[in-house]
C-alpha cells in the first residue's frame, strides 16, 4: 500500500507546551486504526520512520511524537552515538513521569480525531518507546499495545526521580498487550521479564510473550544488532495482534 509519510502535526500538551508528531497514512481515501508509536530515546530517526512506515503500508495511521519536545527544538534527532545516547539518557530521567502520560493523552486524542483514523487505537513502542507503549494502553481508548523490549518497567525507574508505578498501575490495563524481549538484552535481566510477567500473571492481564534470541534493539535496522529475520517475525506477531484488536 502506497502511503504518505511527509505530514507533521503540532499537538498542544497541557503543562508542557507543543508536541510535535510525525504522521504515516495509508494514500488512499478511507479511515483505519490509529497507531502512536513512541521511538527510543533519540527521537524520530530514519529505522523509526521505516518502522512507522512499515505499519502504515498495512493499513493504519501512524503517530510518532517527539518523546522531548520540551527538551529540544523541533525536528531534533539524535544520533546513535555516544553523545545521543548521553543527552537522550539523561533526558529519559529528566522528564517527569507525568508528562509522558500527558504527552500520550494527547496523542492518542489528536490521533483519534485524525479525519483517516476510524478511532480504534493501539500502541507501538522500542526500549523507552516500550515502556512508554504500555503506559499510553493503560488509557481506555486503547485497546492493543506491543512493547518491544521496554526499559525501566522492571526497576521502576523512568522518569525524573526514577521512580514510577508502571508495575503497580498493571491492574488498570485493559488492553491486549503484547512485549517482545531479546534474551541477550543487557537492559532488562532474566529477573526483570520474570517480574513483570508475574505481575501480568497476577492482574489476569490479556496478554502475549514473547521471548527472542536476539540483542536489545534487534529491530533498528541499522548497526550491528539489528536481527532481519526476528524483525519479519517480531511484525508478523504485531499485525496479527492488531487485526485482533483493532479491525
Amino acid at each position: 500500500m502506497i502511503i504518505i509519510s511527509d505530514e507533521t502535526q503540532d499537538v498542544q500538551v497541557p503543562g508542557s507546551g507543543t508536541m510535535r508528531m510525525h504522521l504515516f497514512r495509508p494514500a488512499i481515501e478511507g479511515r483505519f486504526p490509529g497507531i502512536l508509536l513512541f521511538s527510543e530515546i533519540y527521537q524520530v530517526t530514519a529505522p523509526i520512520r521505516r518502522l512507522a512506515t512499515m505499519l502504515a503500508g498495512q493499513g493504519y495511521v501512524v503517530a510518532v511524537p517527539e518523546v522531548y519536545h520540551e527538551y529540544e527544538p523541533a525536528g531534533t534527532v539524535l544520533a546513535y552515538d555516544k553523545p545521543g545516547t548521553d543527552r537522550g539518557n539523561d533526558l529519559k530521567f529528566t522528564k517527569p513521569v507525568a508528562a509522558y502520560d500527558a504527552d500520550a493523552k494527547a496523542g492518542l486524542g489528536a490521533l483519534a480525531a485524525h479525519p483517516a483514523c476510524n478511532g480504534r487505537l493501539g500502541t507501538f513502542g522500542v526500549c523507552l518507546g516500550g515502556h512508554l507503549a504500555y503506559r499510553a494502553a493503560l488509557d481506555p481508548r486503547v485497546s492493543a499495545a506491543a512493547c518491544f523490549y521496554a526499559t525501566d518497567i522492571h526497576s521502576g525507574t523512568l522518569g525524573e526521580g526514577r521512580s514510577d508505578d508502571s508495575l503497580a498501575r498493571m491492574d488498570e490495563l485493559k488492553a491486549e498487550v503484547m512485549f517482545v524481549w531479546g534474551r541477550q538484552d543487557p537492559h532488562v535481566p532474566f529477573a526483570g521479564r520474570e517480574a513483570i510477567r508475574a505481575r501480568l500473571e497476577e492482574v489476569g492481564a490479556a496478554y502475549e510473550w514473547h521471548e527472542v534470541a536476539g540483542q536489545h534493539a534487534f529491530l533498528r535496522d541499522e548497526g550491528p544488532r539489528y536481527d532481519p529475520a526476528l524483525f519479519l517475525q517480531a511484525m508478523a506477531w504485531t499485525l496479527a495482534l492488531y487485526a485482533r484488536a483493532l479491525r
